[in-house]
Parts: C-alpha cells; structure tokens; sequence
C-alpha cells in the first residue's frame, strides 16, 4: 500500500512516499481503508522532531475515516462508515497511507449526514473540546472562551459550547479578515485581538463578568491573557502551544480570584470518558448543531504541501488529506 512517511524528524523534507505491506488483522483490530486524513499541527510536531517518545520512520496522522474492510463483527461490518483517532501517528503508523488496522474501541460509526472529508477532521477537535467542557464542569448557562476561532480547537469547542447551551461561546483571531469570515459563517462573539486585547473583549461582551471556562491550545502570552479573561473561580484548562510553550504568569491573577489551571492530554483519557464524549458528538452531528469546516483538501501525495499550509497558512478550518 502507498503511504506517506517521515524517515527522520527533520521537517517537511522528510516525509517520503513509500509501499508498505497491508497491516494484517489481529485480535480486537479492524481493517479500515482509509478514505480520509486529518492533518492536525500534533504532525509538524512530531515531524520537526519536538514530540516526545515518537520513533522514525513512522506514517504520521492520527486521526482520519475509511471503510470497514474486515473484523468489524456484527456491530461494524463491511462497508460500514467510520471515523477514528487515537495513537496512530505518534506511536504506530497512522493515517497517512491507503490501509490501517485500527482497535475497535476506537472507531466510531459516521452519521450519514457526514461525508467522508468532513469525519476525518472530527475526531481529535471534538473529543478534545467535549471532553475538556466536561472535566472543566460545564453546564448550560456558562461562558466559554476558547481562541483561535480558525484553529480546529478554538472552532470546535465555540461550536459544541453553543450547542450545549452556553450562554456565550467566546472565541478570538488576530486576524481582522478571520474575524470577519467568523461573523459571516454565525459566530458572532469573536473577539479581534487586532483591534482589543482579549480579556477586554471578553469582558465586554459577559458585561464584565469574565468567562467561566477557558478551554486554551495556543499557550504562550495568549494563556496568561485569557486566565485574566476568566471569572472569579474559573477555570482554565490547557491542551496545546502552538504559539509558544512559556509564557509569561503573575500568580496573583490565580489567587485573588480562586482561579484554577488544569492540564490537559486527549491521549490519558479513560476510554469510558471518550465513549461519553462520542455520543455527544455524534447526537450533535445528526441534528446538526455542530458542523466541521473543511478549509482545503489535498492529496496523500502532496501531505508536506498540507502540512505547511496548515502551520504558515494558517487557514480557517481544517486541512484533509483525501486517499
């Protein structure tokens, strides 16, 4: 089978097109022909050599959808639709090539109101954003902050909030044309940080009261700025750097107001809280409440083209890789 890659962790460069031999189906696995592949910034991570304990050569994607092509049993059989994440990628081959055996556990049935590109991007931004809403305590009536509306963090948790009652789903660009194609796509409580800083914004649109919840991938000065942005007693919740991994901290903005930090990895999850959190994901699916943007499609071939214009292009949505 063709698959897509990194023979070292050295960048874009690195990753090749090769033919591997089709995994083999062993216990509790399932064959799945992969029809589509997240490209997520946890890639270039890995692929530039800053991830830890990720062994080359290695396929790198560690989420996608695909077809069913053997032991799914009675409740996944052939030709069922599915999408998946987990530890392919990282620590086993992943999702950038034509065939993967994927555990069971892992998979989940694509609603047919789903295509195939669409499901590849779901997987990581939503089980990331409704299992962070629930370890922060979530209930309808809160305000949630998560920036980066573009990003595939900021954009799902904004979604999934305001689906699940949220009294405002608060996100952010620097970008004043992002936040001008956010207004037009329904999310109108998107702070422009070009224009406002963002705990200004945010306290302007809750009336001064802050948000109860920040679910922050960006880290950097960003995450000192939305902790000033959360309400007395909130909590943040911390799950990615892709601006920087220090930031600056004054700790009195954790003490006088009772804030609390809370770090966050979709890979130490329990499976019992992911299989809360797909059913969740998917009832919003079906009734069309949450929705993922696709920002541009490219083929396996092209994966380091993807890849860069998913870290220097920063588009709005998600970059897939259609097999």
């Amino acid at each position: 089978m063709r698959a897509m890659t990194a023979e070292s962790f050295g960048g874009y460069k690195e990753l090749k097109l090769v033919d591997l031999p089709k995994p083999a189906v062993t216990d509790g696995k399932v064959l799945v022909r992969i029809t589509a592949a997240g490209v997520t910034p946890l890639d270039y991570t890995i692929l530039s050599g800053k991830f830890h304990d990720s062994k080359a050569p290695l396929v790198l994607g560690n989420e996608g959808a695909g077809i069913v092509e053997e032991g799914g049993g009675t409740d996944l059989p052939v030709g069922s639709r599915v999408m998946f994440w987990g530890t392919y990628g990282a620590f086993e081959n992943g999702t950038y090539s034509e065939w993967i055996a994927v555990r069971k556990g892992d998979l989940c049935l694509i609603p047919e109101n789903v295509d195939d590109v669409s499901a590849a991007g779901i997987p990581v931004a939503y089980l990331t954003a409704q299992v962070a809403l629930t370890l922060a305590d979530f209930r309808a009536g809160q305000t949630v902050l998560a920036p980066a509306i573009g990003g595939s963090i900021g954009n799902a948790v904004t979604q999934s909030a305001r689906a699940l009652g949220a009294k405002h789903a608060i996100s952010s660009t620097t970008n004043h044309a992002k936040a001008e194609q956010a207004k037009a796509l329904g999310f109108n409580e998107v702070i422009d940080t070009s224009l406002e800083k963002l705990d200004d914004g945010v306290r302007r649109i809750t009336g001064g009261n802050g948000a109860d919840i920040v679910i922050d991938g960006i880290g950097g000065e960003v995450f000192s700025e939305a902790l000033r942005a959360l309400a007395p007693k909130g909590t943040l919740i911390t799950l990615g750097y892709s601006a920087n991994r220090k930031t600056t901290l004054d700790v009195t903005d954790l003490i006088g107001p009772q804030r609390s930090v809370r770090g966050f990895n979709l890979f130490l999850q329990p499976p019992a809280a992911l299989t809360d959190a797909w059913k969740v994901i998917v009832s919003l699916l079906k009734s069309g409440a949450i929705k993922p943007i696709v920002a541009k499609t490219f083929p396996l071939t092209e994966a380091a083209d993807a890849l860069r214009y998913l870290v220097e292009g920063r588009p709005f949505g998600r970059v897939i890789l259609t097999i």
